[in-house]
């Protein structure tokens, strides 16, 4: 089942794939001029908070999950990149350190750009330039819609918003009526939502039982997204 004109996705998933969408040939070129690329397995960190940017990545193919870690050692993850996807830059535009980790979660080919050939970009192309700013402005509203969500809504409706969002990252050759497998894990789902473990798995429970959802694993088989969008209350 397609969302569109039921769901305002677009209120919750950042949308950086535009960015190098059709670029010039020779805006392009100079930005990939010295890219490289490279294969990381599930869990492999591409960069932790704290440390400085020497250039920024792109998801060729995979998934990419950004976060912090708290003085206990716990994450919580402030978002999932998908597939065209552009990561790292922020550091770099704000000249800092990374304000966030990032790690695959399943493996996953990116591409490294370093920071003098996006910067070299940047002053090439004025196009370049108000596409980040466009990104970076719609990326502001979707974190302050985020930021609402868990201060006013129960475990149940945060779930069901994510499991909505994420579907649609796993959206790959969708043709209508087809089955979409979201395989992420319960600590990962559980750092999503900002809750625990547990309470993930029995809320899980409760929409197997409502026939909203399959599991097979850790994969999860969203069969009604139109409960989940009613069980959300986004507006």
């Amino acid at each position: 089942m397609s969302i569109k004109g039921i769901f305002p996705i677009d209120k919750w998933d950042f949308k950086s794939e535009s960015i190098l969408a059709d670029l010039p040939p020779d805006v392009y070129e100079v930005l990939v001029a010295h890219k490289s690329e490279q294969i990381y397995k599930k869990n492999e960190v591409l960069f932790r908070e704290g440390s400085f940017p020497s250039g920024i990545f792109y998801i060729t193919k995979g998934k990419v999950k950004k976060y912090k870690v708290d003085n206990d050692g716990k994450e919580q993850i402030i978002y999932l990149a998908n597939t065209g996807q552009l990561i790292g830059y922020h550091a770099i535009l704000s000249e800092d350190r990374y304000p966030d980790s990032a790690a695959v979660i399943e493996e996953s080919t990116i591409a490294f750009i370093p920071k003098e050939d996006f910067l070299k970009a940047l002053d090439y192309s004025p196009l370049l330039n108000n596409r980040l700013l466009k990104t970076l402005s719609h990326e502001f509203a979707v974190l302050a819609n985020s930021l609402t969500m868990f201060a006013q809504k129960t475990v149940r409706e945060r779930l069901a918003l994510q499991l909505i969002i994420i579907r649609e990252k796993y959206k790959e050759n969708y043709v209508e009526g087809m089955s979409i497998e979201i395989n992420i894990s319960r600590e990962d789902l559980a750092s999503l939502v900002g809750t625990a473990r547990e309470n993930i798995v029995r809320v899980l429970t409760e929409f197997k039982e409502d026939n909203i959802l399959e599991t097979k694993g850790r994969k999860i088989m969203i069969k009604d997204v139109g409960k989940l969008i009613k069980i959300a209350n986004y507006k």
